[in-house]
């Protein structure tokens, strides 16, 4: 059997086994699936899991079930393209045939000092359930820091706040609004909902260090019981350290047909590929959904189509709490409750077609 790799079981490589699972493997073809979970794992939602409004298990999809699907449970250590083969931490070597490489992203701490060790993260399920437990034990009335005011740090922030309403809960954002890359409606809505519900915003912020019970913005010492990093990603570790091109954020630069040049077994989804969007979920899917169509192109030995259609994104939404959330569906701005039921809409439709 040919033996086609996946690496990661996030979005992208999660889209791959469902379309391919049953039908649409060659039957001379087995997948093996990587990861070091027994499930994916709904990433977008790792802030509810932090603050504590959502169960660990309510954020796990199954594993497609089918007789070629092979899972290993491992981490990735080194990937060797010319090769054909990967390194396991369990010392475990896999040959491949195709590989497609959706490992996701960590925390970038722009070399602030301290933020790697004091610093808790929500970028995979292990952190998140280590920062959860780290909140949960921030003592009554005690003070939290969020930094970084993207989606992931407005939506921690703003279930923390319902989740904790004893706490001090202060968010530091780099621009002149919290979700500044929004329409301005979207911005105001989000930053006036802040004030509203007593969260600090602190504008125009330069965290320049963190140590244990206290983070540096633009050098002034503000204590703080427990410190969240929201702010920026990048590639794991593995695949920074592949000897191919890449974009100035460290993703890796692709053929429009999603495969690294000059080695078309080889591609690479998710928040580790170099595309003209910016990294989501969505997108991610999106991009799963052309590398499946490439597969199997080159299964039939038909030619590739020199150009792929651009990624229709359906838009982003975002929550704050409970109640209220905001968002883009298209060119349209969302604020309030319909936001939030769309929000929680999406969410039930994809675990219950993932399912």
């Amino acid at each position: 059997m040919k033996k086609l790799v996946v690496l990661g079981a996030g979005y992208g490589g999660m889209r791959v086994l469902q379309r391919l699972l049953p039908n649409d493997l060659p039957k001379d073809w087995e997948i093996i699936l990587v990861d070091q979970l027994p499930y994916h794992c709904l990433k977008t939602e790792y802030y509810a899991l932090a603050a504590g409004t959502a169960s660990d298990h309510h954020l796990r999809v199954s594993f497609p079930e089918d007789g070629r699907l092979q899972i290993k449970y491992s981490t990735v250590t080194a990937i060797h393209p010319k090769d054909h083969f990967i390194e396991l931490a369990n010392g475990e070597s896999l040959q491949f045939d195709k590989l497609v490489i959706g490992l996701g992203c960590t925390d970038k701490y722009h070399g602030v000092p301290g933020a790697d060790q004091y610093t808790h993260s929500i970028q995979t399920m292990g952190a998140t359930r280590r920062t959860y437990e780290a909140l949960n034990n921030v003592r009554p009335e005690g003070i939290v820091s969020i930094v970084g005011a993207g989606l992931s740090g407005v939506e921690l922030a703003s279930e923390l706040r319902e989740s904790r309403p004893d706490l001090t809960i202060r968010l530091f954002d780099r621009g002149d609004s919290v979700m500044s890359q929004f329409p301005k409606k979207l911005s105001s809505y989000v930053q006036n909902w802040f004030v509203e519900h007593g969260v600090d915003v602190s504008n125009n912020s330069n965290i320049t260090k963190v140590e244990p019970g206290a983070l540096y913005n633009h050098d002034e010492r503000i204590e703080s019981d427990a410190v969240i990093w929201t702010a920026g990603v990048q590639p794991v570790d593995v695949v920074r350290e592949l000897d191919v091109e890449k974009d100035r954020s460290g993703r890796v630069v692709l053929t429009p047909q999603h495969f690294i040049p000059n080695q078309p077994d080889i591609f690479v989804v998710g928040d580790c590929a170099s595309l003209p969007q910016a990294p989501s979920a969505q997108l991610a899917e999106g991009q799963a959904e052309q590398i499946v169509t490439i597969l199997k192109l080159q299964w039939k030995d038909e030619a590739l189509p020199e150009q792929m259609p651009r990624i229709k994104l359906k838009g982003v939404l975002g929550s704050l709490g409970k109640k209220h959330g905001f968002g883009m569906m298209g060119e349209r701005p969302l604020t309030g409750r319909v936001a939030r039921m769309l929000k929680s809409g999406v969410l039930w439709m994809y675990k219950y077609h993932s399912g």
